[in-house]
Protein backbone atom coordinates (compact mmCIF):
# COMPACT_ATOMS: atom_id res chain seq x y z
CA UNK A 1 0.00 0.00 0.00
CA UNK A 2 1.17 3.53 -0.75
CA UNK A 3 0.66 6.61 1.36
CA UNK A 4 -2.03 9.12 0.34
CA UNK A 5 -0.30 12.28 1.52
CA UNK A 6 -3.06 14.64 0.49
CA UNK A 7 -5.79 12.53 2.04
CA UNK A 8 -3.77 12.01 5.21
CA UNK A 9 -3.05 15.73 5.59
CA UNK A 10 -6.68 16.72 5.00
CA UNK A 11 -7.98 14.10 7.40
CA UNK A 12 -5.59 15.18 10.16
CA UNK A 13 -6.44 18.86 9.73
CA UNK A 14 -10.18 18.15 9.77
CA UNK A 15 -10.00 15.86 12.79
CA UNK A 16 -7.81 18.29 14.75
CA UNK A 17 -10.17 21.13 13.94
CA UNK A 18 -13.18 19.16 15.19
CA UNK A 19 -11.73 18.61 18.67
CA UNK A 20 -12.19 21.18 21.41
CA UNK A 21 -9.63 21.43 24.22
CA UNK A 22 -12.18 20.26 26.77
CA UNK A 23 -12.80 17.13 24.66
CA UNK A 24 -9.28 15.94 25.39
CA UNK A 25 -8.84 17.21 28.95
CA UNK A 26 -7.07 20.48 28.09
CA UNK A 27 -7.96 23.94 29.46
CA UNK A 28 -9.51 26.31 26.93
CA UNK A 29 -7.90 29.53 28.15
CA UNK A 30 -9.39 33.01 27.96
CA UNK A 31 -7.61 34.26 24.86
CA UNK A 32 -8.25 31.28 22.63
CA UNK A 33 -9.46 32.27 19.16
CA UNK A 34 -9.73 28.90 17.45
CA UNK A 35 -12.33 26.26 18.25
CA UNK A 36 -10.16 23.29 17.34
CA UNK A 37 -6.87 22.14 18.78
CA UNK A 38 -3.64 23.92 17.97
CA UNK A 39 -0.97 21.91 16.18
CA UNK A 40 1.27 21.90 19.24
CA UNK A 41 -1.60 20.55 21.35
CA UNK A 42 -2.35 17.78 18.87
CA UNK A 43 1.34 16.90 18.64
CA UNK A 44 1.63 16.64 22.43
CA UNK A 45 -1.41 14.37 22.61
CA UNK A 46 0.12 12.18 19.91
CA UNK A 47 3.52 12.08 21.68
CA UNK A 48 5.50 13.62 18.85
CA UNK A 49 7.20 16.90 18.02
CA UNK A 50 5.14 19.79 16.68
CA UNK A 51 7.45 19.97 13.66
CA UNK A 52 6.86 16.31 12.75
CA UNK A 53 3.10 16.62 13.14
CA UNK A 54 3.03 19.86 11.14
CA UNK A 55 4.89 18.19 8.27
CA UNK A 56 2.24 15.47 8.09
CA UNK A 57 -0.47 18.12 7.79
CA UNK A 58 1.56 19.82 5.05
CA UNK A 59 2.05 16.61 3.03
CA UNK A 60 5.76 16.41 3.83
CA UNK A 61 8.23 14.14 5.55
CA UNK A 62 8.71 10.34 5.51
CA UNK A 63 5.82 7.91 5.75
CA UNK A 64 4.88 7.52 9.43
CA UNK A 65 5.33 4.10 10.97
CA UNK A 66 2.45 1.95 12.18
CA UNK A 67 3.41 2.80 15.76
CA UNK A 68 3.28 6.51 14.95
CA UNK A 69 -0.12 6.20 13.26
CA UNK A 70 -1.47 4.28 16.26
CA UNK A 71 -0.25 7.09 18.52
CA UNK A 72 -1.93 9.71 16.33
CA UNK A 73 -5.18 7.74 16.28
CA UNK A 74 -5.22 7.56 20.06
CA UNK A 75 -4.11 11.15 20.57
CA UNK A 76 -6.84 12.51 18.31
CA UNK A 77 -9.48 10.31 19.97
CA UNK A 78 -10.38 8.50 16.75
CA UNK A 79 -13.08 5.85 16.59
CA UNK A 80 -12.09 2.41 15.31
CA UNK A 81 -13.43 3.21 11.83
CA UNK A 82 -11.49 6.49 11.81
CA UNK A 83 -8.38 4.71 13.07
CA UNK A 84 -8.57 2.11 10.31
CA UNK A 85 -9.09 4.85 7.71
CA UNK A 86 -6.02 6.69 9.03
CA UNK A 87 -3.90 3.55 8.73
CA UNK A 88 -4.94 3.07 5.12
CA UNK A 89 -4.24 6.70 4.26
CA UNK A 90 -0.75 6.22 5.66
CA UNK A 91 -0.25 3.09 3.54
CA UNK A 92 -0.59 0.51 6.32
CA UNK A 93 -3.02 -2.30 7.00
CA UNK A 94 -5.21 -1.54 10.04
CA UNK A 95 -4.45 -3.53 13.21
CA UNK A 96 -6.75 -6.19 14.60
CA UNK A 97 -9.90 -5.06 16.36
CA UNK A 98 -11.41 -6.47 19.52
CA UNK A 99 -10.00 -7.49 22.88
CA UNK A 100 -6.42 -7.78 21.62
CA UNK A 101 -6.42 -4.14 20.51
CA UNK A 102 -4.83 -1.41 22.64
CA UNK A 103 -6.85 1.35 20.96
CA UNK A 104 -9.09 3.00 23.56
CA UNK A 105 -12.54 4.09 22.46
CA UNK A 106 -13.13 7.88 22.33
CA UNK A 107 -15.98 7.59 24.83
CA UNK A 108 -13.84 5.89 27.45
CA UNK A 109 -11.07 8.43 26.87
CA UNK A 110 -13.48 11.33 27.32
CA UNK A 111 -14.53 9.97 30.70
CA UNK A 112 -10.90 9.50 31.78
CA UNK A 113 -9.96 13.01 30.61
CA UNK A 114 -12.53 14.46 33.02
CA UNK A 115 -11.11 12.61 36.02
CA UNK A 116 -8.10 14.88 36.47
CA UNK A 117 -8.59 14.97 40.27
CA UNK A 118 -9.22 11.21 40.62
CA UNK A 119 -7.04 8.11 40.67
CA UNK A 120 -8.09 6.13 37.61
CA UNK A 121 -6.73 3.90 34.86
CA UNK A 122 -7.83 2.09 31.71
CA UNK A 123 -6.78 -1.57 31.55
CA UNK A 124 -7.15 -4.51 29.17
CA UNK A 125 -8.66 -7.88 30.06
CA UNK A 126 -5.10 -9.03 30.87
CA UNK A 127 -4.55 -6.22 33.35
CA UNK A 128 -2.34 -4.17 31.01
CA UNK A 129 -2.53 -0.47 31.84
CA UNK A 130 -3.17 1.64 28.74
CA UNK A 131 -3.70 5.05 30.33
CA UNK A 132 -3.62 6.59 33.83
CA UNK A 133 -4.61 9.87 35.39
CA UNK A 134 -1.90 11.85 37.19
CA UNK A 135 -3.29 10.78 40.56
CA UNK A 136 -3.38 7.19 39.34
CA UNK A 137 0.35 7.42 38.62
CA UNK A 138 0.92 8.97 42.05
CA UNK A 139 -0.94 6.05 43.65
CA UNK A 140 0.65 3.05 41.91
CA UNK A 141 3.49 4.45 39.80
CA UNK A 142 3.53 4.59 36.00
CA UNK A 143 2.26 1.13 35.09
CA UNK A 144 2.10 2.01 31.39
CA UNK A 145 5.90 1.83 31.21
CA UNK A 146 6.10 -1.97 31.17
CA UNK A 147 6.74 -3.89 27.97
CA UNK A 148 6.33 -7.48 26.88
CA UNK A 149 4.69 -9.96 29.28
CA UNK A 150 5.34 -7.59 32.20
CA UNK A 151 2.61 -5.29 30.87
CA UNK A 152 0.12 -7.67 32.54
CA UNK A 153 -0.26 -7.22 36.28
CA UNK A 154 -1.19 -10.91 36.44
CA UNK A 155 2.23 -11.78 35.07
CA UNK A 156 4.03 -9.25 37.28
CA UNK A 157 2.26 -10.56 40.36
CA UNK A 158 4.11 -13.86 40.10
CA UNK A 159 7.43 -12.57 38.73
CA UNK A 160 8.07 -9.10 40.21
CA UNK A 161 8.14 -8.77 44.02
CA UNK A 162 7.86 -4.98 43.77
CA UNK A 163 4.31 -5.35 42.40
CA UNK A 164 3.16 -7.06 45.60
CA UNK A 165 4.53 -4.29 47.79
CA UNK A 166 1.72 -2.01 46.58
CA UNK A 167 -0.93 -4.24 48.19
CA UNK A 168 -1.65 -5.25 51.78
CA UNK A 169 0.01 -8.60 52.64
CA UNK A 170 -3.24 -10.08 53.95
CA UNK A 171 -4.75 -9.69 50.46
CA UNK A 172 -1.93 -11.48 48.63
CA UNK A 173 -3.41 -15.02 48.64
CA UNK A 174 -6.73 -13.74 47.28
CA UNK A 175 -5.04 -11.60 44.62
CA UNK A 176 -2.97 -14.58 43.46
CA UNK A 177 -6.20 -16.54 42.98
CA UNK A 178 -7.89 -13.60 41.26
CA UNK A 179 -5.09 -12.98 38.76
CA UNK A 180 -4.84 -16.69 37.99
CA UNK A 181 -8.58 -16.87 37.42
CA UNK A 182 -8.36 -13.81 35.15
CA UNK A 183 -5.67 -15.42 33.00
CA UNK A 184 -7.46 -18.78 32.88
CA UNK A 185 -10.69 -17.22 31.67
CA UNK A 186 -8.92 -15.04 29.08
CA UNK A 187 -6.84 -17.95 27.78
CA UNK A 188 -9.93 -20.13 27.44
CA UNK A 189 -11.88 -17.37 25.71
CA UNK A 190 -9.11 -16.33 23.29
CA UNK A 191 -7.74 -19.82 22.67
CA UNK A 192 -4.31 -21.30 21.90
CA UNK A 193 -1.82 -18.87 20.42
CA UNK A 194 -3.40 -15.86 22.14
CA UNK A 195 -1.53 -13.39 24.32
CA UNK A 196 -3.36 -14.80 27.34
CA UNK A 197 -2.31 -18.37 26.53
CA UNK A 198 1.28 -17.20 26.06
CA UNK A 199 1.28 -15.57 29.51
CA UNK A 200 -0.05 -18.76 31.06
CA UNK A 201 2.69 -20.84 29.43
CA UNK A 202 5.37 -18.43 30.65
CA UNK A 203 4.07 -18.46 34.22
CA UNK A 204 3.69 -22.25 34.32
CA UNK A 205 7.37 -22.46 33.40
CA UNK A 206 8.60 -19.73 35.76
CA UNK A 207 6.45 -19.69 38.90
CA UNK A 208 5.89 -22.56 41.31
CA UNK A 209 3.23 -20.52 43.10
CA UNK A 210 1.35 -19.92 39.86
CA UNK A 211 1.44 -23.64 39.04
CA UNK A 212 -0.05 -24.47 42.43
CA UNK A 213 -2.88 -21.94 42.09
CA UNK A 214 -3.45 -22.90 38.45
CA UNK A 215 -3.99 -26.53 39.43
CA UNK A 216 -7.01 -25.48 41.52
CA UNK A 217 -8.88 -24.63 38.27
CA UNK A 218 -10.71 -21.69 39.83
CA UNK A 219 -12.75 -19.35 37.63
CA UNK A 220 -15.01 -16.43 38.46
CA UNK A 221 -12.78 -15.00 41.19
CA UNK A 222 -13.77 -11.36 40.99
CA UNK A 223 -12.01 -8.36 42.58
CA UNK A 224 -13.35 -6.99 45.83
CA UNK A 225 -14.89 -3.52 45.68
CA UNK A 226 -12.54 -2.38 48.45
CA UNK A 227 -8.82 -2.52 47.70
CA UNK A 228 -6.05 -2.15 50.25
CA UNK A 229 -3.03 -0.33 48.82
CA UNK A 230 0.27 0.31 50.59
CA UNK A 231 1.85 3.52 49.35
CA UNK A 232 5.65 3.70 49.93
CA UNK A 233 5.38 7.11 51.64
CA UNK A 234 1.80 7.46 52.87
CA UNK A 235 1.26 3.90 54.04
CA UNK A 236 -2.05 1.97 53.91
CA UNK A 237 -4.98 3.28 51.85
CA UNK A 238 -8.42 1.67 51.74
CA UNK A 239 -10.01 2.59 48.41
CA UNK A 240 -13.23 1.67 46.64
CA UNK A 241 -12.85 0.58 43.02
CA UNK A 242 -15.62 1.06 40.47
CA UNK A 243 -15.31 -0.13 36.89
CA UNK A 244 -16.79 0.94 33.57
CA UNK A 245 -16.38 -1.74 30.89
CA UNK A 246 -16.19 -1.23 27.13
CA UNK A 247 -17.40 -4.65 25.90
CA UNK A 248 -16.41 -3.95 22.30
CA UNK A 249 -12.74 -3.56 23.15
CA UNK A 250 -12.50 -5.57 26.36
CA UNK A 251 -11.17 -2.54 28.21
CA UNK A 252 -12.20 -1.31 31.65
CA UNK A 253 -11.97 2.12 33.26
CA UNK A 254 -11.13 1.64 36.95
CA UNK A 255 -11.76 4.53 39.34
CA UNK A 256 -10.35 4.56 42.88
CA UNK A 257 -12.00 6.68 45.57
CA UNK A 258 -12.01 6.89 49.37
CA UNK A 259 -14.88 7.40 51.80
CA UNK A 260 -15.15 11.16 52.52
CA UNK A 261 -13.75 12.06 55.91
CA UNK A 262 -11.71 8.88 56.22
CA UNK A 263 -7.96 8.72 56.74
CA UNK A 264 -7.57 7.30 53.23
CA UNK A 265 -9.52 10.25 51.82
CA UNK A 266 -7.08 12.65 53.46
CA UNK A 267 -4.13 10.66 52.12
CA UNK A 268 -5.55 10.80 48.59
CA UNK A 269 -5.95 14.54 48.95
CA UNK A 270 -2.34 14.84 50.06
CA UNK A 271 -1.24 12.61 47.19
CA UNK A 272 -3.02 14.85 44.69
CA UNK A 273 -0.97 17.79 45.96
CA UNK A 274 2.39 16.03 46.15
CA UNK A 275 1.94 14.05 42.95
CA UNK A 276 3.98 11.12 41.63
CA UNK A 277 7.32 12.46 42.89
CA UNK A 278 7.03 10.17 45.92
CA UNK A 279 7.44 7.03 43.82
Amino acid sequence: MTIDRTGLAEFLRRRRGSLRPEDVGLPRGRRRRTEGLRREEAAALCHMSTDYYARLERERGPRPSEQMIASIAQGLHLSLDERDHLFRLAGHNPPTRGAVSDHISPGLLRVLDRLDDTAAEIVTELGETLRQTALGVALTGDTTRYTGPARSIGYRWFTDPATRQLYAPEDHPFLARMFTSMLREAATLRGPGSRAAHLVDLLLARSEEFRAVWDEHEVGVRPDEVKHFVHPELGPLELNCQGLVDPGQGHALLVYTAVPGSESHEKLRLLSVIGPTLL
